[in-house]
C-alpha cells in the first residue's frame, strides 16, 4: 500500500448544491409558482447479443424518465390557469381537439443557484409537455395552500453546466 497524498488526508473544503436554491423557466408559466421539481433521469434499454453459449450485453436506447413538478395556486395569477392553458395546446376539452407538437412542447430551464445567487448548473429539457395533471384536494379542515401537481414528458435533457 502506497503513502496517502496529504490532500486525500486532509479535510478538503467544497460547497454543496442546496435542494432550495433553484430556479425554474417554462413559458407561460411564473417562477415563483413552481414548489418543488425532480431533476432529470436517464434509463438506458439493453441489446443482448447470443454468441455460443454466452450472452453479451450493450447498451440500447435511452429513455429520459417523466419529471414531476409540485406548484404553488394562488388566488391570483392562477397556477390553476398557467396549468390549463398549457394543456389546451395539446387537447381541448371543450372541441375535443388536439394541438400539433410544435404548438405543445416546450423547452424547460432547471437553474441551481450558488450561495450568491449564480448559476451553478444549468439543464435544459427539450420537447416538454403535460402527460399529467393534479388539480389537488380542497379540505374544510385544512389550512395548506392548494398545489397543483404535474408530471412532465420530455424528448431528452441536456446538462449545460
Amino acid at each position: 500500500m502506497g503513502i496517502l497524498n496529504t490532500n486525500e488526508m486532509m479535510f478538503t473544503a467544497f460547497e454543496p448544491k442546496l435542494q432550495n436554491r433553484f430556479l425554474m423557466d417554462i413559458e407561460g408559466i411564473p417562477a415563483y409558482l413552481i414548489k418543488k421539481v425532480s431533476r432529470p433521469s436517464v434509463t438506458f434499454g439493453e441489446v443482448v447479443l447470443d454468441h455460443i453459449n454466452v450472452k453479451r450485453k450493450i447498451k440500447g436506447k435511452a429513455n429520459w424518465d417523466n419529471i414531476t413538478m409540485d406548484l404553488y395556486d394562488p388566488v391570483t395569477p392562477s397556477g390553476a390557469q398557467h396549468v390549463m392553458e398549457w394543456i389546451r395546446l395539446s387537447h381541448e376539452s371543450v372541441t375535443g381537439r388536439d394541438g400539433y407538437s410544435d404548438f405543445y412542447k416546450k423547452n424547460i430551464k432547471i437553474q441551481t443557484l450558488g450561495p450568491v445567487g449564480d448559476i451553478v448548473e444549468e439543464w435544459i429539457l427539450k420537447g416538454a409537455y403535460v402527460q399529467n395533471a393534479n388539480f389537488g384536494d380542497m379540505d374544510w379542515t385544512s389550512e395548506a395552500p392548494a398545489n397543483i401537481n404535474i408530471t412532465v414528458v420530455m424528448d431528452y435533457a441536456i446538462l449545460n453546466y
